[in-house]
């Protein structure tokens, strides 16, 4: 590599990072941001919150299950054409949703159109395309800095939407949000095939992707996947109760409602900082390791809030830590993945991994409210989520953190 080279990777590196946080920041902010919507669609419409919330569901599941595909086509064709028709997709899906006035047409528009191309513009793709286009060492840091955007995507993009609304009215403000997303089109180039760390001169052998089938079945051969996928649907099913029942959780503990809204902006701004943390943690210390030690702070914090008195002051504490541990399990997922398998096929791989996360993250977000229906509290829910922690820092303690064999190409 000559030193004019050497010089200028660097520079390339930030410029992927980039792209890939900035996509992640905008798919997921928008399709965060969309629940805000909730109230004036059910006022232009008269469907009833239960009808809309089925569109907005069905995208959480619908969301985790495009990753695989999104990510076996990625692996094969490149992630910048992915990217292209997820962006398009959140695009247009987020534009047309104040023009649907039936069940079926919100379904449509958010739970499949938004939420699929969020999905294709997700996590398992970014990272995967992140993670060829990075070298080994610098991964860990690289994916924290993705998992970050998407973090900050949400926190922005919140208040970015109310201001929206007060100028151009809640339809001008969900169109307004739907071109936004158009601005990451750009990253799509940036990401899409071999970057610095495959061209920089290396001469280490490269991971050829497998079949899909093949690579499936070696993952489900394998042990620490399967045990790396049910920690991620403990994640899923944490983050996804968090996210939808905190306000509800701090009105059934009394509390005025903006300390709701508090405590979800906090959890955002503590992610970012979570995030970067594990991305720094990866490269120095065992990834299962990390992993185990997030699910058991996860149950050592929510036990403390049990039993500590729920005032303001307590609910924003709790809240900023439940937001360092809310996704800082993404870089070491990752990592383990990649260590797993290389990335040949990672992008479809670690889909899998988010369809795990996103069923727990359904039962999250519906057991939460069901158990709320039939005691008057959450309290059994909060001990459903600390056994789930517990179990699931015992069960990243087997997990062998080797590679599977498999071809490479010189």
């Amino acid at each position: 590599m000559s030193a004019e080279t050497s010089k200028r990777v660097p520079y390339v590196w930030w410029i992927v990072l980039l792209a890939a946080a900035g996509t992640y920041a905008l798919s997921m902010g928008t399709r965060q941001t969309m629940g805000f919507f909730l109230s004036p669609l059910n006022t232009a419409t008269g469907l009833g919150v239960g009808s809309i919330s089925l569109a907005f569901a069905f995208g959480q599941l619908w969301w985790g299950l495009t990753q695989p595909f999104a990510g076996a086509i990625a692996d094969r064709i490149g992630a910048g054409r992915v990217l292209l028709a997820g962006l398009m997709l959140v695009a247009l899906g987020t534009y047309i949703t104040p023009l649907m006035t039936t069940t079926w047409g919100l379904i449509i528009a958010i739970g499949v159109l938004s939420a699929g191309g969020a999905g294709m513009a997700g996590p398992s793709v970014l990272m995967a395309a992140t993670a060829r286009l990075m070298p080994a060492e610098r991964r860990g840091m690289a994916t924290g800095i993705v998992n970050a955007g998407g973090s900050f995507g949400q926190f922005v993009m919140a208040p970015l939407a109310a201001a929206l609304t007060l100028g151009l009215g809640w339809v001008g403000a969900l169109q307004a949000l739907g071109l936004i997303v158009l601005l990451a089109l750009p990253a799509a180039w940036v990401l899409r095939g071999p970057g610095p760390a495959a061209t920089a001169g290396s001469k280490a052998p490269v991971a050829v992707a497998l079949p899909a089938g093949e690579a499936i079945r070696k993952a489900f051969a394998n042990p620490s996947f399967l045990l790396l996928s049910a920690g991620f649907f403990v994640c899923g099913f944490h983050v996804a109760f968090l996210a939808t029942h905190l306000p509800g959780v701090v009105a059934a503990c009394g509390l005025p409602a903006p300390v709701g809204a508090w405590a979800l902006g906090i959890i955002g701004l503590f992610n970012i900082v979570g995030s970067l943390a594990m991305g720094w943690a990866v490269g120095r210390w065992r990834m299962k390791s990390l992993l185990s030690l997030v699910y058991a702070s996860r149950a050592v914090a929510v036990l403390v809030f049990l039993l500590a008195p729920k005032t303001e002051a307590v609910m924003l504490v709790f809240a900023a830590v439940m937001g360092l541990t809310f996704l800082s399990t993404v870089p070491p997922t990752v990592g383990l993945v990649a260590k797993f398998f290389g990335t040949g096929n990672m992008a479809m791989l670690f889909g899998i991994v988010m369809v795990a996360h996103q069923v727990g993250g359904f039962l999250g977000a519906y057991l939460g409210g069901q158990v709320f229906e039939a005691t008057g509290s959450y309290d059994w829910i909060w001990y459903i989520d600390i056994v789930l922690a517990v179990g699931a820092a015992l069960i990243h303690l087997p997990i062998r953190e080797a590679a599977v064999p498999r071809p490479q190409a010189a």
